[in-house]
């Protein structure tokens, strides 16, 4: 099966890994997004995928268009003779010159359990709201968002105090043992097309840096769950101060207390080793922070250096 791979994100270059393995995909080229200003350094730095290719495929020609859909590359991909094109997390809407071009179309990977939760995010909305499974989608695609007949899923458990990074990690796995089975069933002509049911689909939206700040007169479990979905990145943040001096500090893991009652942002506990913080219902005993600058801690760690203040304030 000749292949063309598109993809950006780190997601998508560990997919790009597991198939650059097996014998049934013959790589003919592989396309990401042009390398770009990253981290507080603005350092231009290449792509994952890009990473991942130039290691792993140094072979395969390697494409970085600004306009994946140009009539022009368009012409350039066709000299490859691709039979499959396979999207994941590319970060760019493919045009119906290019889902037009593979003899089998193209299929794309996503991160959820279609119809729910199309869009830019699945995997952190799915957390935030508290869902308890999601899963991989393997669809065909069409020239609409996350649209196309679904041609292979795979359920993944979201459990309590999963993170992002926890789910996502399930998400890889399933993704490579999906993408796989279909792209053999399209191979053999044995692919069964569901098509999605519009009226229940819904949608994730892209991250808002305000999202990222935490309100605490939020219910302890939509906090936890907020947490829980920025972690690692972006983050979910609040201000602690003592004696006049503030700290922005991102809170990574927490535990959800539903017993304990107080004002919102009260410090109930404060020891040594632990910091527990009221919210609109309950309260979180927080796991692990990092400090605006410094590295990931956990909160005995972090509360070293509040050793002699009297209070400790969050905002």
């Amino acid at each position: 099966m000749r292949l063309v791979f598109f993809g950006t994100s780190a997601f998508s270059a560990e997919v790009l890994a597991f198939l650059l393995k097996q014998p049934i995909c013959e790589f003919v080229a592989i396309v990401t997004r042009q390398d770009k200003p990253q981290g507080r350094k603005l350092e231009v730095l290449p792509s994952p995928v890009k990473k991942q290719a130039i290691a792993l495929a140094p072979n395969c020609p390697l494409f970085q268009p600004a306009k994946a859909s140009t009539d022009e590359f368009v012409q350039e991909l066709q000299k490859f003779n691709p039979d499959l094109f396979v999207v994941v997390a590319y970060g760019e809407i493919i045009k119906q010159n290019l889902l037009d071009l593979p003899r089998f179309g193209c299929i794309n990977i996503h991160a959820s359990l279609l119809p729910k939760y199309r869009g830019a995010a699945p995997i952190q909305r799915a957390i935030m709201n508290g869902e308890t499974e999601t899963g991989i989608t393997i669809i065909e695609m069409v020239l609409a968002l996350d649209a196309g007949p679904m041609l292979n899923k795979e359920v993944v458990s979201i459990e309590e105090n999963d993170t992002f990074q926890d789910v996502e990690k399930k998400l890889m796995d399933a993704a490579c043992s999906a993408v796989l089975k279909t792209i053999e069933d399209i191979a053999k002509g044995k692919t069964v097309k569901q098509e999605q049911q519009e009226n229940h689909a819904t949608y994730a939206a892209k991250l808002a840096a305000e999202e990222e700040k935490i309100d605490w007169n939020k219910s302890a479990k939509e906090i936890h769950d907020l947490i829980r979905a920025f972690s690692p990145r972006p983050g979910a943040w609040c201000i602690i101060s003592s004696a006049g001096a503030e700290k922005r500090v991102k809170i990574l893991r927490t535990e959800s207390l539903q017993t304990l009652h107080g004002a919102p942002g009260e410090v109930l506990e404060r020891t040594k080793n632990s910091l527990i913080i009221a919210c609109g219902k309950g309260a979180l005993r927080l796991l692990e922070v990092q400090p605006e600058g410094k590295k990931i801690m956990r909160i005995k760690d972090f509360l070293q250096g509040f050793q002699s203040a009297s209070s400790i304030n969050v905002m």
